[in-house]
Parts: structure tokens; C-alpha cells; sequence
């Protein structure tokens, strides 16, 4: 059996620190928002991993039949030694590219990344049990980590699937982009998820599901805070929003108080007012058009060597070979 290394760049101290300083950047702006990452702890990865098994949310799926459809493409253009998988969470559609690249016979090693130390060790030992030959080197840190600091063999191969793109601001992209290709040398590869453009119904339906449980998930940071800051939000004092920004072309996850409510974060040494009504934006996730995703990866330094769509065209995946 090959080596098994988990590697915790975000210790307590570091995340604690990184939390404070979103709470306090994001609780005193105007609207108030805060970063998705924080959405992820154990109850949050959990939820999250529900929520792709909802009828409404499409992404995981239409990601999956592409990947299910091209995998063996992938692994043949690409010959990666190394994946690396952004936001790896539990690995369950990276496992397609896994067996393909094993079928190639180029892949030593995977270097799942990924925030949530629980959904790092779950996924690893049951790659483990799957392929007991391959060498898994997993890495807690923000997807924005210090790719030249990760471990590789031969060519790398840097997966960022389900969309997740979608959740950083246009310029923010960009710098995660230029990050990305400067880590790269040529003949790596960039594979990139991304959502595309649709039915503004369709959209807030996979935000706002029947069930409840994308809900859950948006309160789990309100969890997150009072756990970590000792803050004292009630947890049923906000509503979930989900909404169209139509000029944005992206969906905006919110939190609205449903009166008005002062929390105390003594974590942060913060406390805030919250009028009735007032929103907090919790998330946003941009979707794409086809020739933006063609521009914003050339902006980056990267080609458009193939792209992909779902039968329905809701999803499209972007392979870039570093030239």
C-alpha cells in the first residue's frame, strides 16, 4: 500500500485568526457579507454533499455525465503523474478521473485540497481501499493555497470542478487564475468546471430547494461563528435567500434577520446590529457563457485546448494544456 500524508496548513491558530478577520472585514461593510469557505466544517461539508443529491441541484450530475463521457479523453491528452484536486470535498466525481488516469498509466500521485479536515480523511481512506497503490498526499488549506508549495510527479493535472470558480468576484478570479498558471509548467493542464447561464428558475430552484436543506446549510455559518467566536446568533432568527442578479449573471445566497436583532461576537470583539429585513450575503456563484469562460482562462495565460457541455447544455467543463 502507498503513502497515505495529511498535511494541515490550517491550524487552529491560522483559522481562527483568517475567521476573525472575515467576521470583522465582513460584518462592518456595508451590506454585510461573509466568504463561503466558513460554510465548510463537518455539519456544513455534510450538507453540502446532500444537497448534490437533490433533485433540484443540477451541477453535480451534468458535471459527472461530462467526466463519465470524457474522463478516458482527459487522462489520454493530459498523461498527468499529478492531480491535484482544488476543493476536493469527498472526491466522488474526481474518482472518474482517477480510474482513467490509472487506465493511462501515468498517475502516482493525487493531492486532494480541500478546508474540511473530516472530508479529507473520509475521501482518502476510501481511495485507499479503491486503489491501494496510489500515493494520496491530502492538503486542509483554502483552495487559494500555494500550489508551487504542493507536492508533485511528472506532469500536474489542477482539477477545479463543480463549479467553484463561481464563488470568487470576477476580479478575484482572475488572481486565482495568474496563481494557478504560474504553479503550472508546460505540458500541465488546468481542468475547470463551469456552470453556465440558464433559466433564472431553474438557478434559484437548485439554491432554494423544496426540502430545506440548502437553507440549512446557508444558517450552518451562523453555527460556524457561534461555535468558533462564541457569538450568540439565533440560528432562527434569519431566512435563506437565494436570487438572480440578473446584471451579475450570478445567484447570491443571503441570510435576512427577520427582526431586529443585536449578536454579540466576543471572538471578534464585535457587536452588531441588525435591522429587521437587513441581508448578509453568505455566498455568491457566478454562471458562466461560453466565450467569458474562453476569455477569462486566456486572461490567465491559458488555452482552450477542449470544452464540453452535458447533453443539456447546462454545465460546461474546460481542459487548458500549458503551452
Amino acid at each position: 500500500m502507498r503513502a497515505l500524508t495529511i498535511e494541515r496548513r490550517l491550524s487552529d491558530g491560522y483559522r481562527h485568526a483568517a475567521l476573525r478577520q472575515d467576521v470583522l472585514d465582513g460584518l462592518s461593510a456595508s451590506p454585510k457579507h461573509l466568504r463561503p469557505v466558513w460554510f465548510y466544517d463537518a455539519v456544513g461539508s455534510a450538507l453540502f454533499d446532500d444537497i448534490t443529491r437533490l433533485p433540484e441541484y443540477y451541477p453535480t450530475r451534468a458535471e459527472r455525465e461530462i467526466l463519465a463521457d470524457r474522463a478516458g479523453e482527459i487522462a489520454r491528452l493530459t498523461l498527468a503523474g499529478t492531480l491535484v484536486d482544488l476543493g476536493s470535498g469527498s472526491s466522488a466525481k474526481t474518482r472518474l478521473l482517477l480510474a482513467a488516469l490509472r487506465e493511462a498509466a501515468s498517475l502516482a500521485l493525487y493531492v486532494p485540497v480541500d478546508v474540511s479536515d473530516t472530508a479529507l480523511a473520509a475521501a482518502a481512506d476510501g481511495l485507499r481501499s479503491d486503489s491501494p497503490d496510489l500515493a494520496i498526499h491530502a492538503v486542509q488549506a483554502d483552495f487559494g493555497a500555494q500550489l508551487t508549495a504542493l507536492p508533485r510527479d511528472g506532469r500536474c493535472l489542477v482539477a477545479f470542478l463543480g463549479g467553484t470558480i463561481g464563488n470568487l468576484p470576477p476580479a478575484e478570479r482572475a488572481v486565482f487564475l495568474r496563481d494557478v498558471r504560474r504553479a503550472l509548467v508546460p505540458g500541465d493542464a488546468l481542468l475547470l468546471g463551469a456552470d453556465l447561464v440558464k433559466d433564472p428558475a431553474v438557478l434559484v430552484a437548485a439554491y432554494d430547494d423544496a426540502a430545506g436543506v440548502t437553507a440549512r446549510f446557508n444558517r450552518n455559518v451562523l453555527r460556524v461563528l457561534n461555535r468558533e467566536l462564541g457569538a450568540d446568533f439565533d440560528l432562527g432568527g434569519f431566512a435563506h435567500v437565494a436570487r438572480w442578479v440578473a446584471g451579475r449573471e450570478w445567484i447570491e445566497m443571503r441570510l435576512r434577520s427577520v427582526r431586529r436583532q443585536v449578536v454579540s461576537l466576543p471572538g471578534a470583539g464585535l457587536v452588531v446590529t441588525f435591522g429587521a429585513g437587513e441581508e448578509m450575503r453568505t455566498e455568491i456563484s457566478a454562471k458562466f457563457r461560453p466565450e467569458g469562460v474562453r476569455t477569462e482562462l486566456a486572461a490567465g495565460g491559458f488555452p482552450l485546448t477542449r470544452w464540453w457541455t452535458d447533453r443539456a447544455g447546462r454545465f460546461g467543463v474546460a481542459l487548458s494544456i500549458v503551452e
